[in-house]
């Protein structure tokens, strides 16, 4: 949940200068690491904290397209760009843009990039999505719009809006909708985000599905808290080899026995990806130390029988990885050569030997985008 610094506390790592390659002409093949490389450095005009909640996606042909919050001066109506590497995470170059086409509002928060897997109505296999909440200057609307590309990126349309809220302020009582996270089942698209426009809970976490990309069904819950004021948000999914699902969510003003924030992070293993509703609450926690903040998950299938899970969260430069289904007694941590961030994604890259971890700063800074590829740390 995008919040203010009273409620995160959330540590802070220094950024050091690095110097940026210049961009190769060909895609590259050869698998390697990349340490803390800068991807954009916003203008000295930028607002604080100037850039924030980097994604990223890979295609089919191993280009790396990444997109996060900038917060540049208004007028002009702030965007969400589109930065491309066709060497796989060394080197990158601005390549197109998505600009609010509907509301005159602007794309301000939240960006998330996905390939569709699979046709879904007239978007083919290979289309790029991108999902964010349009909210004008004034912050007094919020809007989860689908944007979609069928050109590799360098063409955006609209395409759907998935959820109206209100005014974009992360209180109790107000009505907005917050991070969209996008994924396809059992051939229908489904869009989860954090919704606060029901009056019998301060925030909970539902998804919406869609044959087509173009109507959507109603919201169906996902995570509710056992009190008003507890707000479970920012959910992210994977799939696990053996046909089950896990979501990871912060859960504010959750059961937190390690003391270590308002924002513990939790997980849900379900059947399916629309049965979390009733799956069990679990912890993540190492030896007692329970993460915080804006967590998120993916699977790799290496590192051993049942492959790989990879979770992080804002309070740690670390990964956590469990290598058995996610139980709950299993999970290791990992440090990791790039900082700490809010929202920081973790990808894993065609090589499933490999991870990349894309950060575009904290609240309150004055950030710029990285990004990190490494291999597994639990590979031998």
């Amino acid at each position: 949940m995008f919040v203010s610094t009273a409620l995160r506390l959330l540590l802070f790592c220094g950024f050091s200068s690095t110097t940026v390659g210049n961009p190769v002409e060909r895609r590259a093949t050869a698998d390697h690491a990349v340490t803390f490389q800068s991807i954009y450095h916003p203008p000295s005009n930028y607002r604080i904290p100037k850039t924030l909640y980097g994604r990223s996606v890979q295609l089919q042909d191993g280009t790396l397209l990444a997109t996060w919050e900038n917060y540049s001066p208004e007028p002009p109506l702030v965007e969400f760009p589109i930065y491309r590497s066709i060497d796989k995470g060394a080197t990158w170059t601005p390549f197109s843009k998505v600009t609010d086409q509907v509301n005159g509002w602007g794309l301000r928060y939240q960006p998330f990039l996905y390939v569709l897997p699979q046709s879904i109505g007239q978007f083919p296999k290979g289309t790029i999505l991108l999902a964010g909440n349009s909210i004008p200057t004034d912050l007094s609307q919020t809007k989860i719009d689908l944007y979609a590309s069928k050109d590799a990126g360098r063409s955006w349309s609209f395409v759907s809006s998935i959820a109206h809220g209100g005014r974009a302020l992360p209180n109790n009582g107000e009505t907005p909708v917050w991070e969209p996270f996008l994924m396809v089942y059992n051939n229908q698209l489904i869009c989860y985000y954090s919704d606060q426009r029901d009056t019998a809970y301060g925030q909970k976490l539902v998804h919406q599905t869609s044959s087509d990309a173009l109507s959507w069904g109603p919201a169906v819950n996902d995570v509710i808290g056992k009190k008003y004021a507890e707000r479970p948000g920012m959910a992210t999914v994977a799939r696990l080899p053996n046909g089950s699902w896990i979501m990871t969510f912060e859960y504010g003003g959750g059961p937190n026995p390690a003391n270590s924030g308002f924002f513990p992070i939790y997980y849900r293993i379900a059947s399916t990806p629309l049965a979390f509703a009733s799956a069990t609450d679990q912890i993540l926690s190492v030896n007692g130390k329970v993460p915080t903040s804006s967590p998120y998950v993916t699977w790799s299938p290496s590192g051993g029988p049942s492959g790989t899970i990879i979770a992080t969260a804002a309070s740690d430069g670390g990964i956590f990885i469990n290598t058995r289904l996610g139980d709950a007694k299993s999970w290791v941590y990992y440090e990791t050569p790039q900082p700490a961030a809010y929202s920081r994604q973790v990808m894993v890259m065609d090589n499933p030997d490999y991870i990349y971890i894309m950060s575009a700063g904290n609240l309150n800074r004055d950030n710029w985008v990285t990004d990190t590829v490494m291999k597994l740390p639990n590979l031998q």
